[in-house]
């Protein structure tokens, strides 16, 4: 694999982005863009890049918060995390610059696109498929699902699927329910899969605050893992 950062601006603010490309791609390959937790863009995003890779794609973890910005704990996270939740139309245009950015590439084949992403990142990849973006598919992995307000009335033509612990404390069911109503209402090719006895973050190894409301599920991340590549290889064929 060969592996490089990409730098775009967006109003204003320097972001970076780190791709990792399949060794010896000889056309342009298919890509998937990884969307961040709250924390900013780290080494589990970056390691999720180099997974996508081994499987031949252009794995792309993209930066929401600006070139080198990370949390370091809940609260500055939170605060990082903050301005896009009351401005859900600048994190659409900010998700939007970094997909352009991936289009540029050469190793990209910007026909073929999808994107990922976890908890604040699974946000962003449903308000990217409700901006009408024109990419083949979004993953939410315990993403949050709240509508943005911007969006109503508008068709989803990215194929959507979401992988959500049933008894995670930041997701009730009532959003689940919601989020069921709102993108059929869209139109959109749909698909929720929903673990049980599982709470927010389940993909994280490095999750275990069962009462903050996150813990690492083996059975959930393998699962979880296997239905992303499963629904990946049908969008992106």
């Amino acid at each position: 694999m060969s592996e490089k950062t990409l730098e775009y601006t967006h109003e204003g603010s320097t972001l970076e982005a780190y791709a990792c490309i399949p060794e010896g791609a000889s056309a342009p390959l298919p890509a998937v863009l990884i969307a961040h937790a709250w924390a900013g863009r780290s080494a589990f995003e970056v390691e999720k890049a180099r997974a996508l890779a081994a499987h031949g794609y252009v794995g792309i973890a993209i930066d929401m918060y600006g070139k080198g910005v990370l949390g370091s704990g809940p609260e500055e996270n939170g605060a990082l995390m903050k301005p896009f939740l009351d401005n859900r139309a600048m994190l659409q245009a900010r998700f939007h610059a970094a997909l352009a950015a991936a289009r540029r590439d050469p190793a990209v084949d910007p026909a073929r696109v999808a994107a990922i992403g976890f908890c604040f990142g699974g946000l962003c990849v449903l308000d990217l498929a409700r901006s009408g973006a024109d990419v083949r598919g979004v993953v939410s992995f315990h993403g949050l699902l709240g509508k943005p307000g911007n969006t109503d009335g508008r068709g989803i033509t990215a194929k959507v699927l979401v992988l959500h612990g049933n008894d995670d404390p930041m997701v009730p069911v009532s959003d689940v329910v919601a989020l069921e109503e709102e993108l059929s209402a869209a139109g959109a090719d749909w698909q929720i899969h929903t673990y049980g006895n599982t709470l927010h973050s389940f993909t994280n190894p490095e999750a275990n605050d069962p009462g903050f409301g996150v813990k690492y599920d083996a059975n959930a991340d393998r699962r979880s893992r296997q239905a992303m590549l499963n629904f990946l290889a049908e969008v992106l064929a």
